[in-house]
């Protein structure tokens, strides 16, 4: 079961991976939108990270790199440097995963650096898809802004391209793929009562907590007792109860001293 789940961790990464990799690659940010007039308009517009391009009617795509960066706007620019962040991190993500699969011969023997390889891939591919969504979703809030902007002109306003979808069901796969590694390394079979040991001390103040006190077996105390301790218990008691029937009895007086006050008789 634990190799399944990374297993389907791992082909979501790859996935994610290729999908950032085509959305940061991809000029299809920002497309003309036909409205209007622009309906009669034979060229298209689209506007990337890297570079813009035109399209007319029977004439090949001519594409133009951008010639500075302080030409982009603001959420174009963002996105330069976390897509690019995504795409490091997704990859890293993935090689950091391979020597913590349970399935790979790698770290035999070491649960616990297995599991913190799958813990640090999974929260790198967290973070890659929130790198992902962050740009994408900005790009395309500031063009639902600015196509119902009513100063701006028609030729203006643009619509979401296709990169931006591209994006979104990206973020998801990686999202998906490093809750997955967290899981299945929270749910494998090296729990954290096996990767830390507790360490037992003999104080005597927490012995009984430490080492719980258990009844005596019935056989022990169906044993037989020794000739010796029973010689001496037997002693023991006969002097005790000789002590205990001498401090009991009345002292003892001559039957002399008792003839000779009786013979006297009263005294006035």
């Amino acid at each position: 079961m634990v190799a399944a789940c990374e297993l389907i961790a791992l082909c979501l990464g790859v996935i994610g991976l290729v999908g950032t990799s085509a959305t940061t690659g991809l000029p299809m940010w920002k497309v003309t939108a036909f409205i209007q007039e622009n309906i009669i308009v034979m060229e298209t517009r689209w506007e990337g990270l890297w570079m813009n391009c035109f399209r007319q009617a029977n004439i090949r795509m001519q594409c133009k790199v951008y010639d500075s960066l302080l030409y982009l706007p603001a959420e174009l620019q963002a996105a330069r440097g976390l897509m690019c962040s995504a795409v490091a991190l997704s990859f890293l993500g993935l090689i950091t995963s391979f020597p913590g699969l349970d399935s790979t011969a790698c770290l035999q023997g070491q649960p616990r650096i297995k599991s913190l390889l799958l813990a640090i891939a999974g929260a790198m591919l967290v973070m890659a898809a929130l790198c992902v969504i962050i740009p994408v979703s900005w790009t395309a809030h500031v063009i639902i802004q600015d196509f119902y902007n009513p100063l701006l002109l028609d030729a203006q306003r643009r619509e979401l391209g296709e990169a931006l979808y591209i994006g979104w069901v990206t973020g998801a796969i990686l999202f998906v793929s490093g809750v997955l590694f967290l899981s299945c390394r929270s749910s494998s079979k090296y729990s954290l009562s096996q990767l830390y040991q507790p360490v037992y001390t003999t104080n005597s103040s927490n012995l009984s907590q430490t080492y719980p006190f258990r009844p005596v077996p019935s056989s022990i105390n169906s044993l037989p007792q020794q000739p010796l301790l029973q010689g001496h218990n037997l002693t023991h008691q006969q002097s005790l109860s000789s002590t205990y029937t001498h401090l009991r009895s009345p002292p003892a007086f001559p039957n002399t001293m008792l003839l000779a006050s009786a013979s006297n008789g009263p005294q006035c």
